[in-house]
């Protein structure tokens, strides 16, 4: 008899145990059939334009030596303007810039700093100097012909950070005025709960560092190079800093003289002349009390600055919509790299970027053909825009978002390429914001049916988000899919593209060897390029706008450009 029951027991909770399998399978079934509906068989014949050698042909094309790294203002940017044009006229677009124009033209100011051999500095214990390049890195923050530091004091400001909602102060009302504020770069990411943890803010960016001190009346900002801290190791600082640097004409922004980076060790050594202990004064810093530190310190610099002006352009494609036309998504790539470095004695100086970012126009242009490969179009308009200037402070994409050709509270989202995964096909999606907006449940939907998943940023503490173009656009309230290829390949293991990665940013990113390679697998760029596609259509269909999740920093000012529309 208890045998008996025993069994009945058994036999009764193997029952439930199925049952509840088959309710859980039923269940995914219907989910995956409801993602799967919304994915046509007509979007999916669109997105078999996308190909690999399409893909291979553009890349090839415009990374090539003939377009001498697509430097903003010159013969191969103009040359890669009209490829692009070219290419998009053949799919049948039309110019999507005022009168239907396909080039929406903006100035830059063109600023090469003649970088002092050493910088000297007047320290309690005497003069200490540094030498360029190995050292420090410095620019003019000023669109003139000379900028100068006459007896500058230098002020450690820990983090150069004043948010409010964070309760988060450096300054504490310290006049620095006129002073050469030594800084840290990144924000606070021991403690998940003080900022975002190890998901760096634009409180990070160097570009906040300087522009909070230019509001402060502060004269030079001289920021600590770490590799962890930056992103990147020192040699992209050197890249990226020396040479001709670009800016949009100031329109009455505040300025500062000098924008340096000087790398760790140089600056420990300063700080120790000027009777200061670097890791001391980081401990410091990482608390609220924390006081700027007047170091007893000097600096008188002169360096003459070689201005010019030049122009480029954002290349603009519109597909109108059929029933919402005044509404839009926006794809994003940029089309610039940073040309040809003419002081190198290397025989190779053409920077070609062709993963950052001749692959990510590959991709948008691949996308643009698809749209056109499709039955009729989606109901919002959709705009692609190769905006330029990117490598040089997000010019172009800023100056789209400063000129839009929608209104912003009518823009309902963009999609944004940037430097995309190149090895092969993964079995997820790196979404660098994913998260923050509502544009998530699209990606979802998308990886599902690829039978993906989004893993987010890979490297939060990298700052991603606020490096690339879609920030831009976040700033007037535009929420994004800027996305990469994941973080896994299909079948094989994490560290595999987590080693090919490390070394492109060590050996590659920003450098001329940043060329097609034989370990580029195009079917991975056709799959994460049709990822793109299926989000942006299904995005520009959707009936209700994107919003960003409450308390967003970017909340205000989308709920502000939507209202100013009305």
């Amino acid at each position: 008899m208890n045998n008996a029951i025993s069994t009945l027991k058994r036999f009764s909770f193997l029952t439930a145990i199925i049952s509840l399998l088959l309710i859980y399978f039923i269940a995914r079934a219907s989910s995956q059939e409801k993602f799967a509906s919304q994915i046509t068989e007509s979007m999916v014949t669109a997105a078999s334009a996308i190909t690999a050698s399409k893909i291979k042909e553009i890349v090839t094309e415009i990374a090539s030596d003939a377009y001498e790294g697509r430097g903003p203002g010159t013969i191969g940017d103009l040359k890669t303007q009209n490829y692009l044009i070219d290419q998009l006229k053949r799919f049948g677009y039309v110019g999507g810039g005022s009168q239907n124009s396909w080039r929406q033209l903006f100035d830059l100011i063109g600023l090469n700093t003649k970088q002092p051999k050493t910088w000297s500095f007047e320290t309690p214990q005497g003069t200490a100097t540094f030498e360029q390049h190995s050292d420090f890195i410095l620019a003019s923050g000023e669109q003139a012909s000379r900028s100068e530091l006459e007896n500058a004091e230098l002020v450690f400001v820990g983090y150069g950070i004043q948010a409010p909602e964070y309760d988060w102060d450096d300054y504490k009302g310290q006049d620095v005025t006129g002073k050469v504020l030594v800084m840290m770069n990144n924000d606070p990411d021991w403690d998940p709960s003080l900022f975002e943890g190890q998901t760096r803010l634009f409180y990070g960016r160097w570009v906040y560092k300087y522009e909070i001190a230019a509001r402060l009346g502060a004269a030079g900002v001289i920021i600590i190079h770490t590799h962890y801290s930056a992103g990147y190791p020192w040699q992209v600082v050197q890249t990226s800093w020396t040479g001709t640097q670009f800016e949009l004409p100031n329109e009455g922004e505040p300025t500062i003289a000098i924008k340096a980076w000087m790398t760790e060790d140089a600056t420990r050594k300063l700080l120790q002349k000027s009777g200061q202990n670097l890791d001391e004064l980081r401990q410091k810093a990482k608390k609220r009390t924390f006081k700027p530190v007047l170091l007893g310190t000097t600096t008188s610099l002169q360096v003459e600055v070689d201005k010019t002006s030049q122009s480029t352009a954002n290349v603009l494609a519109l597909l109108p919509g059929s029933e919402q036309p005044d509404e839009v998504v926006i794809y994003t790539a940029h089309h610039d790299h940073l040309g040809v470095d003419m002081d190198s004695d290397e025989k190779d100086r053409i920077y070609n970027g062709a993963k950052d970012n001749a692959a990510g126009v590959a991709s948008v242009l691949a996308i643009a053909k698809a749209f056109k490969m499709a039955q009729s179009p989606p109901k919002r308009s959709v705009l692609f825009a190769f905006v330029g200037a990117e490598e040089q402070g997000l010019l172009g994409s800023a100056y789209f978002a400063r000129y839009p050709t929608f209104e912003p509270g009518k823009i309902a989202a963009n999609v944004n390429i940037d430097s995309p995964q190149v090895y092969g096909k993964t079995s997820d999606i790196s979404f660098i914001g994913y998260g923050r907006s509502s544009v998530d449940k699209i990606a979802e939907t998308v990886a599902n049916f690829q039978s993906r998943s989004i893993t987010g940023d890979q490297n939060p503490s990298a700052g991603y988000f606020y490096r690339s173009d879609h920030f831009s656009l976040a700033k007037i309230g535009v929420p994004s899919i800027n996305y990469k290829g994941g973080s896994q390949f299909t079948g094989a293991q994490f560290s595999s593209i987590d080693v090919l990665q490390a070394r492109y940013v060590a050996e590659l990113y920003h450098q001329p060897s940043d060329e097609i390679e034989s370990n580029w697998v195009y079917e991975g760029l056709v799959e994460d390029a049709q990822f793109g596609f299926y989000s942006g259509w299904l995005l520009a269909n959707q009936r209700e706008l994107p919003a960003w999740r409450p308390g967003d920093e970017f909340e205000a000012p989308r709920k502000k450009a939507i209202v100013n529309s009305n």
